[in-house]
């Protein structure tokens, strides 16, 4: 089944108006300085919220 009337281009931007990409909110990890995820354990030393929570290996 075909549509009764094209789209017009106003009313097509207008439905795509909330598919515009946001960039990714980072933090600084207080204790190493590494970018991490707001609200999550950093990946690189382990540590959330000033203690350590995931132990990780040490070279």
């Amino acid at each position: 089944m075909q549509p009764k009337r094209k789209s017009s281009k106003a009313r097509k931007r207008k439905r795509r108006s909330h598919h515009a990409l946001t960039p990714q909110a980072t933090v600084i990890c207080s204790h190493c300085n590494h970018v991490t995820l707001p609200h999550r354990v950093c990946d690189n030393c382990g540590w959330y919220q000033n203690r350590q929570v995931v132990a990780t290996k040490e070279s």
